[in-house]
């Protein structure tokens, strides 16, 4: 018969059986009794026959509470704690023998609490989620969890047969934190945490800090251990600390890394949905692209985990874990390496706008609105059908800003693309009247998601210099692009949206109705310098129903490519920074399908292989010449040479370098009629190189040109006191410069 002093009170047993108790190792492990100057180690397992305690000295059979499944040994005469093992009998006669959970003193420091409680935690991922370590000389897993409004919460998995009851966790203070340490569990193991909702739901969730996870449809996390994997990037991570990216070429191939399946790689099964191509393999391949073309870096759409392929990783569940289509965590830290090791910046979306609404992920994670707004005029986008993060809660802000750091210092990634950044800014975004809460000062701006960015691009900026952080931001908001300290956002650059818009319409357009519309290509210059601009071809693009880039081209098939060619031409002459989504260069006829392969078949085609030519030149051409890349964000770098030649749709322009003594002359002729002896002003005398020309035979274009040179003229245009005699060929562009710089 047990003793009064062995066992709980009423209440607090009636807690833990019920799975209502916040700490039960305040019940459950070795404890004193002082009036009985003895030792009580309680063990709790519904699913155990019998529990003996055993030590170097002694194997106790624990007595078994009537009609409860919690187990109780004392050791008497004694008030040292002492070393133990629990070994547990089950009713279909297996056994398993190992160290007590509910032994150990809390493994998460005060000042990590409270750091994480203030939002400043900047390593948050170094505690939060599961970690292999070592608790005096016991090995196994600390786990930990922000649950703050939860009634219990549980690690479970296969290793307890997925039962809530048997590792119930013990909330940290006042810090929300759950944590427990589990001896005996390894790198690999599968868990989940369970939680009990204060109405008294019961149900699964995903680690929100998980380093990696299950290929879907399963959604477990997997145990993580420290990364294996010896970088080798040293010199690229030194000389990015020194870079000013602004004043350097930057063209990026965006990529969706299921769908690239460039050559070299195996063909996948087209019956099997969990065929993928691995990090490492695609890493090659796509180098080798990358150094062909003359990109200078990689956007990755998210590779975070999420659940739905179809929505290319923007609806993330898995914040902080490699999406497991492709590998491991180390498998992704090699693709980073790789693409260093060759040159290759290395960006990747980021989405910390919104969540899906996934039961197993973050939504209502402890049975409240946790890491969202409650109300849905705050905490959800109507269009997209997700959750919005609560900017105002330090703990949430923290989980992102850890998770931007996160992905800077473990892999090395050279910066994040934040997508959605508009519907951050505005409460309004997407809204109509009566459906948003306006802020304290009723204007519809949300402070709390601006401060936080700011915080964040303050972060990144001051802890990895040289990584860059770029805005998908669509309106005409001031300063994202300027630092805080000046009351900007703090973004390196933006996506030029406005220029995207203007140019794809002004290149559907049939040529004869172009002069009504010049302004399409000019009125990006107006305001070119407001901001540090990325010019956009993305994936938006080219998906649900708005047509390939190649097919949104007005004309017959041949001024279709024409045409293409000479958007691609304008694009990279044209102030900012480039971002091409892959197989623009290919000329594809379709749509992007993020589940089918890049139509790679279309380099049979001469036309197709000749785009390509053309888009690789460009490229080439585009990092071999400075004024085209070093003055990018100021006036002074560009030029209209005639910006009025409305009738004839011809634009011509001059790129400055930043000495103001080199110089490329770009001309655009907009329709399909060659124009000869068309004069243009230039401020050098001297012969002057045709370098491109978008319109050469080997591209698929009508061949006609300048047999690549020119003389200027001691003819005064264009108040330059030299000229250029020209032949414009049709639908293409020129690129010339001096063949003796001054």
């Amino acid at each position: 018969m047990l003793q009064t002093g062995l066992i709980p009170s009423e209440s607090e047993l009636l807690a833990l059986l019920e799975g209502r108790h916040k700490d039960p190792h305040s019940i459950l492990g070795m404890h004193n009794c002082p009036e009985k100057h003895s030792i009580v180690v309680r063990v709790y397992d519904p699913m155990a026959s019998s529990v003996s305690i055993i030590s170097e000295k002694s194997c106790v059979e624990a007595a078994k509470i009537p009609e409860s499944p919690l187990f109780v040994a004392e050791f008497q005469n004694t008030d040292q704690h002492f070393a133990y093992e629990v070994k547990k009998v089950f009713a279909d006669g297996t056994a398993n023998q190992s160290h007590d959970p509910y032994c150990f003193l809390p493994g998460i420091g005060e000042l990590d609490r409270h750091l994480f409680n203030e939002g400043e935690h900047r390593r948050v991922y170094d505690f939060m989620g599961a970690h292999i370590k070592k608790m005096g000389t016991v090995d196994g897993v600390l786990f930990s969890v922000w649950a703050p409004n939860a009634e219990r919460v549980s690690v479970v998995g296969d290793f307890n047969c997925w039962d809530g009851r048997r590792h119930m966790m013990r909330l940290v203070g006042s810090s929300g934190i759950w944590e427990l340490f589990i001896p005996g569990m390894s790198e690999g193991d599968v868990y989940k945490f369970e939680i009990r909702a204060r109405n008294g739901d019961i149900f699964l969730k995903l680690d929100p800090y998980a380093y990696k996870t299950e290929l879907r449809p399963r959604t477990a996390a997997i145990v993580c251990g420290d990364s294996q994997f010896k970088w080798t990037d040293d010199e690229w991570i030194e000389k990015r600390k020194s870079t000013n990216w602004l004043e350097r070429p930057m063209n990026i191939y965006e990529v969706h890394l299921a769908s690239w399946r460039g050559p070299g790689l195996r063909e996948l099964d087209p019956k099997d949905e969990d065929d993928f191509h691995s990090y490492r393999d695609i890493a090659h391949c796509l180098a080798d692209h990358i150094l062909e073309m003359g990109y200078t870096h990689i956007e990755l759409l998210p590779i975070t985990e999420h659940p739905f392929d179809q929505s290319w990783g923007y609806q993330t569940t898995g914040y902080y874990a490699p999406t497991a289509r492709h590998g491991s965590p180390d498998d992704f830290a090699y693709f980073v390496d790789y693409m260093h090791s060759k040159g290759i910046g290395v960006f990747m979306d980021w989405v910390p706008a919104h969540f899906p609404k996934d039961a197993f992920s973050l939504g209502r994670f402890d049975g409240t609105a946790l890491y969202e707004h409650l109300d849905p005029k705050q905490g959800e986008h109507r269009d997209w059908g997700t959750y919005i993060f609560n900017y105002g809660r330090c703990e949430v802000r923290n989980f992102l800003i850890g998770n931007a750091l996160y992905w800077l210092d473990r892999f090395h990634i050279d910066g994040l693309r934040v997508d959605a950044v508009a519907s951050m800014l505005y409460l309004n975004y997407s809204r109509t009247d009566g459906d948003w809460i306006p802020n304290r000062y009723g204007g519809n701006e949300n402070i709390e998601a601006i401060n936080f960015m700011k915080r964040l691009n303050e972060l990144t900026h001051e802890i990895f210099p040289g990584t860059l952080m770029v805005a998908e931001e669509s309106t005409a908001w001031a300063g994202v692009t300027r630092p805080v300290f000046t009351g900007g956002l703090g973004y390196t650059c933006k996506w030029n949206m406005g220029w995207m818009h203007d140019s794809l319409e002004y290149f559907s357009k049939d040529p004869v109705f172009r002069s009504y519309h010049h302004d399409k290509l000019t009125f990006s210059l107006w305001y070119a310098f407001s901001e540090n601009f990325v010019l956009p071809l993305s994936h938006d693009e080219v998906v649900h129903g708005k047509r390939s880039i190649l097919d949104k081209m007005s004309g017959d098939y041949w001024q279709k490519f024409a045409n293409a060619r000479l958007l691609y031409s304008y694009m990279m002459t044209h102030p900012g920074k480039k971002l091409m989504f892959m197989g623009a260069e290919l000329g594809q006829w379709n749509e992007w399908d993020c589940k089918k392969s890049l139509d790679w078949m279309l380099l049979k085609y001469p036309m197709h292989a000749g785009l390509k030519l053309a888009m690789k030149d460009l490229c080439h051409t585009y990092r071999a010449n400075p004024p085209l890349w070093e003055n990018d964000f100021t006036q002074s770098g560009f030029e209209w040479v005639d910006v009025s030649d409305v009738k004839q749709s011809v634009l011509s322009y001059l790129r400055w370098g930043k000495d103001r003594r080199t110089l490329v002359l770009i001309v655009l002729n907009c329709t399909p009629i060659v124009r000869e002896n068309y004069r243009i002003g230039v401020p050098f005398d001297g012969r002057w190189l045709e370098i491109f020309n978008s319109d050469a035979a080997v591209y698929g274009g009508s061949g006609i040109g300048n047999k690549g040179a020119v003389n200027a003229e001691n003819y005064p245009f264009h108040s330059h006191p030299f000229s250029l005699n020209l032949t414009l060929p049709p639908l293409a562009a020129l690129v010339m410069k001096p063949e003796k710089q001054q």
